[in-house]
């Protein structure tokens, strides 16, 4: 075997534990009891433990010498590049910290879910603070072997090569005309006939039942992936064994339905990665902004149409039974597209999900410098959506609480998200130039013309392109605010606005 060979091996393993973590993950998030956490903390840990030995074994290193000088071209050298990257990260962490904080994430995320139930941070408060202290930690070891700030390089971890700096660039960029945009969407919509809400109840079966039409409407393969319940919606498994998760509210049936085409975007993105590549860095997603405006093309671009919403329409009369002008296609459209100040990250809509964002990228690098305890995070947080959004939380519950990933010691992935809405409206733009005929297939509800041109330009390369290279390769050009701006502006308040601004 070669060098190569032998690195393919090593990773393929790596890449099957780490699979495992993913579906203990899942578990313990949708059908896990209570009682399993302890025991399942230490089968995390344990699997964590193995894949970083198998990783940081002493011959990799050799390995990856020995492979990058034999390598023949450029697709080789990208390939051992990642896994070299990989590696480079993986030494940087002594396992005694990879197995402690592998524990602390399991019992920070257990105490997360009961405390966010009872609206109760001063529960979590301990387990969170063990767990940012190892987090700074981890994120201290990292920055010394990377060359980075320590936040550089959890934020690396999301989306190779993201910096703050470009975060503060695009944030900085948004923040000069989103708070005015929401502003006057908001005059706008005052200005019209307020869309009625869908009378409930909506039952939960039939929400799933809905739910799972829609998703094998966009092309999802149930023979590879499930639908199923928890806490906070996400996107997991495998890409031979994609789970989505969703919430449920019986007196909104929208809520669940837009957050599973959300996690369906994630879903093909994961399945769509290059097979032949399947188990090895270069075969893996790129990062999570990439990832992010997979699902955002999706859920935000596509399914908040008009052309998407006389297709949905009829599908939510039938599935509840509903009659008179609630249920009418521009009503439903009005429902999707509505704009408000809202508290909940996952249900904002696109004009004030960046200010969510925003706030959460300066938060948690308060929290990892040490600028802010966490004792005053609540304090700082409703300040901060009174300032960024102008709504301030009543409760921890809709306040501090509402996301898991700090929980689950997840700093540096916020700042993806906003990423990834402005890439999926540049993207989306591009499709459509490609395929003119998009928007009206939308109307029958076939999302082949999308998904097609998003298999090719997007999920074929994996991670032996950057989102950079990505963006460009796909749309003929860098990341460009101004496209997502003219979108926002056609969508929220109409097409003369846009051409004059």
């Amino acid at each position: 075997m070669t060098a190569l060979d032998r690195l393919t091996t090593r990773f393929r393993r790596i890449a099957i534990l780490d699979e495992a973590v993913g579906m203990l993950h899942w578990d313990a998030a949708a059908v896990m009891p209570a009682g399993g956490a302890a025991a399942r903390s230490e089968q995390l840990a344990t699997l964590r433990e193995l894949s970083h030995a198998t990783l940081t074994a002493p011959e990799t290193a050799d390995e990856l010498a020995a492979a990058a000088a034999a390598a023949a071209d450029p697709d080789q050298r990208a390939r051992i590049a990642l896994m070299h990257r990989r590696w480079q990260r993986a030494t940087a962490l002594p396992p005694d910290l990879v197995t402690a904080a592998s524990r602390a994430r399991s019992h920070c995320e257990a105490a997360w879910r009961s405390a966010r139930a009872a609206d109760d941070f001063a529960a979590v408060r301990p387990a969170f603070e063990s767990l940012l202290s190892l987090v700074r930690e981890e994120a201290a070891a990292l920055a010394q072997a990377l060359g980075r700030s320590p936040y550089d390089a959890l934020l690396d971890g999301y989306e190779p090569g993201l910096t703050a700096a470009d975060c503060n660039h695009l944030f900085d960029r948004l923040l000069a005309f989103l708070p005015d945009l929401l502003g006057r969407a908001l005059e706008v919509q005052a200005s019209r006939p307020a869309p009625q809400p869908l009378p409930g109840p909506f039952p939960v079966a039939r929400q799933a039942e809905l739910a799972r039409r829609f998703m094998a409407a966009l092309g999802f393969d149930f023979a590879h992936g499930r639908l199923d319940t928890s806490a906070h919606p996400f996107c997991g498994g495998t890409p031979d064994d994609v789970r989505i998760t969703t919430r449920y509210d019986e007196d909104d049936c929208l809520k669940a339905l837009m957050g599973v085409l959300h996690e369906t975007g994630h879903a093909l993105y994961e399945r769509g990665l290059p097979p032949l590549l399947r188990h090895q860095p270069a075969g893996e997603a790129r990062g999570m902004a990439v990832h992010e405006s997979q699902s955002l093309i999706v859920e935000m671009q596509a399914c908040r149409t008009p052309e998407f919403a006389a297709w949905m329409a009829p599908r939510l009369r039938t599935a509840f039974g509903g009659e008179g002008a609630a249920w009418a296609t521009g009503n439903i459209h009005r429902l999707v597209t509505r704009v408000s100040r809202g508290l909940i990250r996952v249900d904002a809509d696109e004009i004030a999900y960046p200010l969510h964002v925003i706030l959460r990228f300066r938060l948690e690098q308060a929290l990892l410098a040490g600028d802010l305890a966490p004792a005053d995070l609540p304090a700082a947080w409703g300040d901060g959506m009174a300032d960024l959004v102008g709504v301030r939380p009543g409760d921890d519950r809709d306040g501090c609480l509402q996301d898991i990933h700090w929980y689950d010691g997840a700093f540096g992935y916020f700042p993806t998200y906003t990423f990834g809405a402005v890439m999926a409206a540049q993207l989306f733009a591009a499709a459509e130039a490609a395929r003119p005929d998009l928007r009206e297939r939308l109307r029958e509800g076939d999302f082949r013309p999308l998904t097609g041109w998003l298999a090719v330009h997007v999920h074929a390369h994996g991670a032996l392109r950057s989102w950079d290279e990505i963006l460009r390769n796909a749309t003929g050009g860098p990341l460009d605010v101004a496209r997502f701006r003219g979108h926002l502006e056609r969508r929220y308040l109409g097409e003369a606005a846009s051409a004059s601004s």
